[in-house]
């Protein structure tokens, strides 16, 4: 399953990190629809009901666009069809944050926007998931693996202006959307579901469901063409993937509230808390503490809550250098695994 997520990037660098290459192999960078920049606030620990930056292709909201298109939309975790007809999406009976895959071509939620085309990608620096020991559950961070590249590549690439992107892998994730208009009127309300399927291999050993990954710019552009790609060819990228890397972190980010950098910090498993952290969780943990996700424009939606430390204007290193410079300089990322038993 797939219940918390992490995006730190400011708008600017979302748009920056989704550039990709169009079919003459022009660099194309997508721009946000129209306020939806407003919406999206940065945030270590993201739950349902917050909005997150997802792509969709530019048909859906100008009909005179190529469906290979792309745009980015904030929108609300939590699908809520088009056909729900009570007065406010909190009267819901059921859970949509997720939707399964084995289910997603039987349940109306999930076939209607799947048949109509509303294919999307959902954008994250990574999720979390829970593995239950004994009474507890431990929780890790798993992301895409990063390209290392040089401190000069790193601090000398502008975010938002470069015309290739050069930071944070953003993690893409299958999902559904669809547009509620409340009965009475009012303004639409574009929701996601992320669609999951049974665990890899790689990780299995921490839950039995993960995301459905979209691995690399063509499963990507596939599962967004929808005037290309019919929906029963899509699903055919919907399956498990192996690459991914994790790393356990604090149970900090149990509680929604939390919104530091501290959500994402390794740590190792058996130290008490009193102990020294390694050189690698140290030293991503003072790269987090240097920077908090920028925000832009208006108060941050509940129930995220703003970092601590906020970024100033005039800063040269943004968050995807912060993160970057970890990798440059901690341990390796090895792909997810299960960990050896004594």
């Amino acid at each position: 399953m797939c219940g918390r997520t992490a995006c730190t990037l400011a708008p600017g660098e979302v748009s920056s990190a989704c550039s990709y290459r169009d079919r003459q192999g022009r660099i194309r960078r997508p721009a946000w629809r129209d306020g939806d920049q407003d919406k999206y606030r940065p945030s270590y620990n993201k739950s349902p009901q917050s909005n997150s930056p997802v792509l969709v292709s530019r048909r859906h909201f100008s009909k005179d666009a190529a469906s290979e298109e792309r745009v980015i939309a904030a929108m609300r975790w939590g699908l809520v069809p088009s056909w729900f007809q009570e007065s406010a999406p909190s009267k819901m009976q059921y859970s949509t944050s997720n939707c399964r895959s084995d289910g997603m071509m039987q349940k109306k939620s999930y076939k209607d926007p799947l048949f109509r085309g509303k294919r999307c990608v959902i954008l994250a620096d990574g999720f979390y998931e829970w593995k239950r020991q004994d009474k507890e559950k431990q929780p890790y961070f798993i992301y895409f693996p990063q390209a290392k590249r040089d401190e000069e590549e790193v601090l000398g690439v502008e975010g938002e202006d470069s015309e290739e992107w050069r930071g944070w892998r953003l993690l893409t994730m299958a999902g559904l959307f669809d547009c509620w208009t409340p009965p009475g009127g009012g303004e639409p309300l574009y929701t996601y579901t992320v669609i999951t399927v049974e665990a890899s291999r790689a990780m299995d050993w921490v839950h039995d469901r993960m995301p459905a990954i979209l691995d690399g710019e063509e499963a990507v552009r596939q599962w967004l063409d929808f005037g290309a790609v019919k929906s029963l060819e899509a699903i055919k990228l919907i399956h498990p993937t192996e690459a991914l890397c994790l790393h356990p972190v604090s149970s900090i980010v149990n509680n929604s509230r939390n919104n530091t950098p501290e959500c994402i910090q390794p740590i190792e498993l058996g130290v008490r808390k009193e102990a020294k952290p390694s050189a690698s969780s140290k030293m991503m943990l003072n790269w987090l503490k240097s920077e908090s996700p920028k925000k832009e424009g208006g108060a941050p939606e509940s129930p995220e809550r703003p970092p601590k430390k906020q970024q100033e204007g005039g800063a040269k290193r943004g968050s995807e250098g912060l993160m970057q410079a970890w990798l440059r300089k901690a341990e390796s990322c090895e792909p997810a695994k299960k960990p050896r038993t004594h």
